[in-house]
């Protein structure tokens, strides 16, 4: 895949686009911060909470921002899109709010939570197995078949724009900062943050986390050449994804100052400090910014420093397990 922009291509102006169509429909994430973090880095750290974000995660944004930008006919056909989980329950919710039925194609071992709140919010959930289906394939006949919309869960010009909003916000409340930390999946977060931050806080730098397991954008970004990464193990699930995409491989490219990786323990480490100090349910991408500071994998001394938290819809009855007993 080449890294020329596509044509229609989101910009900064349509992230700000986006900020005034999503007011008053998702929340106002706050900022939090800490002095024992701030001790711990020798930085100044600044926490955006999309962990208390509606479905608990920015992918609410993004998935808001998509149904909005539908024509009458395509609301009244419905959407299918294919996620882990917080793209799930994000469409899901969003569609049943703006009456649009929507389709989920997820994986028969996405986390419970995640299938009970994607279920509950009304959408159709169509199961199946990573090891023998591929999910784009199913949700493209599914499209085929009834006429339904993709709107797939980061590689869209108005989901990219809305994940943008996080940043854009950010800007607002927090004023100046040195240096923006984003987890990256699939990279609409990414994509859409380093667009509003190139636009809202100048001199910022924006670094891209990724799982060790799963360093496709990291990879890519260096060579300049798409990688992917299959099924990679990871405890981070919503960062599983295989590659970026023809619009966020361009834009990580064009707009990200650099990517880093952590690996499961330090995740595992950053969560258990997050739960304990701050008092913070996270889930294991949405540690991801912050593991990279928590580790030394990044080092902000003497920085401000924007630290996004993507989500926090861990399954509680397995936390314990995931933090290592």
């Amino acid at each position: 895949m080449s890294d020329a922009l596509p044509a229609d291509a989101p910009s900064a102006a349509d992230v700000a686009a986006a900020a005034q169509r999503l007011a008053g429909r998702v929340k106002r994430t706050p900022l939090h911060c800490s002095q024992q973090v701030d001790e711990r880095v020798g930085a100044r750290v600044l926490f955006k909470c999309e962990n208390l974000q509606r479905v608990g995660a920015f992918k609410f944004r993004g998935a808001t921002n998509a149904l909005l930008r539908l024509s009458p006919e395509q609301r009244a056909r419905g959407v299918v899109s294919w996620s882990s989980g917080n793209h799930a329950q994000a469409l899901a919710r969003a569609s049943r709010e703006q009456g649009v039925a929507a389709t989920i194609v997820m994986p028969q071992d996405a986390p419970a939570i995640k299938l009970a709140a994607t279920r509950g919010y009304g959408a159709e959930v169509v199961l199946y197995d990573r090891q023998t289906a591929v999910r784009e394939e199913i949700g493209r006949q599914l499209a085929a078949e009834r006429g339904l919309t993709i709107v797939p869960p980061y590689d869209h010009p108005d989901v990219i724009a809305g994940q943008g909003t996080v940043a854009w916000e950010l800007a607002e409340q927090a004023g100046h900062l040195d240096l923006l930390l984003v987890p990256c999946g699939g990279g609409g977060l990414l994509s859409g943050c380093a667009l509003a931050a190139k636009a809202r806080l100048p001199g910022c730098r924006v670094v891209g986390v990724e799982p060790a397991a799963a360093d496709d954008a990291t990879r890519s970004f260096k060579s300049g050449e798409l990688t992917k990464v299959h099924e990679p193990d990871t405890i981070c699930d919503g960062a599983r994804t295989p590659s970026l995409g023809r619009y966020t491989f361009p834009l990580v490219r064009r707009n990200v100052d650099d990517m880093v990786t952590v690996d499961d323990d330090a995740v595992r480490a950053a969560l258990r400090f997050l739960l304990e100090r701050l008092k913070l349910v996270i889930e294991p991408t949405g540690a991801l910014a912050y593991a990279a500071l928590h580790s030394g994998a990044v080092q902000a001394k003497g920085q401000r420093v924007g630290v996004v938290i993507s989500g926090g819809n861990v399954d509680v009855a397995a936390l314990g397990e995931l933090l290592g007993g």
